[in-house]
């Protein structure tokens, strides 16, 4: 196996036995066949396409394939294997369809195959012998470094664009060209083209994701209203307990409704913390809180969690022994013998919390603040831009991101607390539980600190920069805002790429950069937007401030 999709690959180059996130050989060999038959798939719906033939069913597998690969989320060798079934079922038909309208049309056919005998996919002897012809090594020897890093740029960045479009049609939002987006750009990536164009699509990528995003953000509010100011119990309430982890807010509302009235207390973790400043969650009283932090933490903390546990989507852990039975899958995310729920009925979570011993007290009662997306920063910007005008804000920092476990993320902790009193700090993601604890205070009543949301806020993040530079006449790189940004995960590729559609310049990047963007690349990503790595935290916020 190779791997180096994601900040903590071993040695800072890439895995190669097996990943640190856990997938084995064999798991990673089956995400890179995924990969490849989706662009071979994708070079005959791309051209249906073009004689107006689509595929809902297509659409969506392309989607579901693409999350499936992302880090932390599918580690079953067996689930691997089921959908690389109905991959190759629906290359057959879109292959089939192809020559259909191809001589309907008097055309001649292209040959589009890829040389690759799929009929191998089936069989772990094929596996290896076709991981020897689609590995990232062989097309690193075969096409250079810089080429195979932009390939696979724009491929991890379709991934977290993947992630936010399954999360929208899951609440029934779609979009069309979404969809007709990722078909044409799977197919680019299935032949090779020069420097200039691989830029241009990843920047497309970039342009794509911004939309899906919105499509996300129109799902979540038009589902569950807008985010509002809320604090959140951080500390134990006493009785049972479900602990709810990852980003699928449909799978948490369910949750709810099917535990009324059942003695049962629902908490948040990770990601879902951004849930309980929705109006039509946060109705649910028996949603007492969030428990834990960060997904990294997630073995230690799922160990003293005394109740059940779902993973409604990335990022899942290999599971210690102590929860093993009472850890619950559902969606993408899977791992090898841990239950895996299909639908949505909870009914086995619910006998494992009722079974579990739960937490025996409560614990002293703490809180922090959740809600300020979009909507609720905006709505007191009168206050924010008086304040900037008045010289009692100077500055705003965002800091946060896709957080991971490797050593040197308290550069972000040591940031937010180093930053000028006169400061607010934007923050989303995961990379929050590096700080969202601590005490900053308030300006004039403004808090220091605001919880963005998710990962994809970053939607919202991007509309709150846009609403100031109009209030000021400006444009965003003028807004005395900085921009620092961890990264773990493909999510935050394709967040990265739609900063960089939007012209947005000066983002710090860290705790490293990523070791597919080659040294050329970077030089060019440098020039064009002035992307630069995090460094220390005084020389940093002296060239953010003065």
């Amino acid at each position: 196996m190779f791997c180096y999709q994601c900040e903590q690959r071993a040695q800072g180059t890439g895995c190669t036995k097996v990943g640190v996130c856990g997938k084995d050989a064999q798991t990673a060999t089956l995400q890179d066949l995924m990969i490849q038959g989706l662009k071979s798939l994708a070079r005959y719906t791309h051209r249906l396409r073009g004689f107006g033939i689509k595929d809902h069913e297509t659409d969506i597998f392309m989607i579901e394939g693409l999350f499936t690969t992302i880090t932390n989320v599918n580690f079953d060798p067996k689930r691997l294997q089921g959908l690389l079934a109905k991959l190759l079922r629906l290359k057959e038909k879109a292959q089939n369809d192809y020559e259909t309208q191809c001589r309907a049309a008097g055309q001649e056919p292209e040959n589009l195959g890829d040389g690759i005998s799929w009929d191998l996919a089936m069989t772990p002897e094929g596996w290896l012998h076709l991981s020897s012809l689609i590995g990232i090594e062989l097309r690193k020897k075969e096409k250079g470094e810089d080429i195979t890093g932009l390939e696979e740029l724009i491929t991890y960045g379709l991934k977290g664009l993947a992630a936010y479009a399954d999360h929208a049609q899951i609440l029934g939002q779609e979009d069309e060209s979404v969809y007709a987006f990722v078909h044409e750009a799977m197919d680019f990536l299935a032949t090779t083209h020069d420097v200039n164009d691989y830029l241009g699509m990843a920047l497309k990528v970039g342009e794509m994701n911004l939309k899906t995003m919105e499509l996300l953000d129109f799902a979540n509010t038009g589902t569950y209203g807008h985010p509002v100011p809320t604090p959140v119990r951080v500390t134990p309430v006493k009785g049972k307990a479900i602990l709810v982890s990852g980003h699928d807010l449909k799978d948490l509302e369910e949750l709810l409704k099917q535990t009324e009235g059942k003695g049962i207390n629902i908490y948040t973790h990770g990601e879902m913390l951004p849930a309980h400043g929705y109006p039509e969650l946060k109705k649910y009283s028996h949603l007492v809180g969030n428990y834990g932090g960060a997904w990294q933490d997630q073995r230690k903390e799922f160990d003293a969690f005394p109740g059940a546990i779902l993973m409604t989507t990335n990022c899942i852990q290999r599971p210690q022994p102590s929860y093993f039975p009472r850890i619950f899958t559902t969606n993408l995310v899977a791992w090898p013998e841990v239950r895996h729920l299909v639908g949505q009925d909870f009914s086995p979570v619910i006998e494992a919390a009722l079974a579990a011993e739960g937490f025996a007290e409560d614990e002293e009662e703490k809180t922090i603040l959740v809600g300020f997306a979009r909507n609720s920063v905006l709505s007191v910007a009168d206050k924010v831009i008086e304040g900037v005008k008045a010289g009692k804000i100077k500055h705003f920092f965002l800091i946060g991101g896709c957080d991971g476990a490797k050593s040197g993320r308290n550069y972000f902790t040591d940031l937010a607390q180093s930053v000028p009193q006169d400061s607010v700090i934007l923050t989303l993601a995961c990379g929050k539980y590096r700080f969202n604890k601590l005490e900053f205070g308030d300006i004039e009543g403004i808090p220091r600190l605001l919880d963005i949301g998710q990962c994809n806020d970053a939607y919202s993040a991007i509309q709150i920069a846009v609403a100031l530079a109009n209030a000021f006449e400006t444009d965003v790189n003028s807004l005395p805002l900085s921009m620092v940004l961890s990264w773990y995960e493909q999510k935050a590729v394709a967040i990265l790429l739609t900063l960089l559609h939007l012209g947005i310049k000066n983002i710090r990047l860290g705790p490293t950069l990523p070791s597919f963007v080659t040294e050329p690349v970077l030089n060019v990503l440098v020039e064009k937007f002035d992307i630069k790595p995090t460094t220390t935290v005084e020389d940093d916020l002296k060239a953010m401030v003065g």
